[in-house]
C-alpha cells in the first residue's frame, strides 16, 4: 500500500527536496506552502502522515498540529515536525501539542523515510 504524505513548509527548496526524496521512496507526496494551505489540502488529500515545519507565515507548525488534533477526522494522524529548530522547549511544546516525532533539518533521506514508515505503522 502506498503511503500518502502531506508536507507543509514555506521553503520552496525544502518542499522540492521532500517531494523528490519521498517520491523516490515510493510515497504519494502533496505539498503545502504554510499551515493554512496545509489544512486546506488536508481535506482534499487525506494523508497517512503530515510533515510540517514550525516557523511559517499565516499559520505555524504548532497551529497545524493543534488544528489537526482538535478535529475529529484526523485527530490520530501521525505528524512529523521537520524544522531547523532543535531547542528542547520547542520539542516539548510540539509533543504536548500532539506531534508524533521531530526531525531537524537538514534531514537525512534514509532517516526521514524510516521515521515516516515507523510512525505510519509500516
Amino acid at each position: 500500500m502506498m503511503l500518502t504524505i502531506l508536507a507543509i513548509d514555506d521553503s520552496r527548496t525544502i518542499r522540492e527536496m521532500l517531494r523528490e526524496t519521498l517520491r523516490n521512496a515510493g510515497f504519494d507526496v502533496h505539498v503545502a506552502v504554510d499551515g493554512l494551505d496545509g489544512l486546506e489540502k488536508l481535506r482534499e488529500v487525506a494523508p497517512d502522515v503530515i510533515i510540517t515545519d514550525i516557523n511559517m507565515p499565516r499559520m505555524d507548525g504548532f497551529g497545524v498540529i493543534e488544528a489537526v488534533r482538535a478535529g475529529n477526522s484526523h485527530a490520530a494522524l501521525p505528524i512529523l515536525v521537520l524544522t531547523t529548530e532543535s531547542a528542547a522547549d520547542l520539542k516539548e511544546r510540539a509533543r504536548k501539542s500532539g506531534a508524533t516525532g521531530w526531525i531537524v533539518k537538514p534531514f537525512d533521506d534514509a532517516k526521514l523515510v524510516s521515521a515516516i514508515k515507523r510512525i505510519a505503522g509500516h
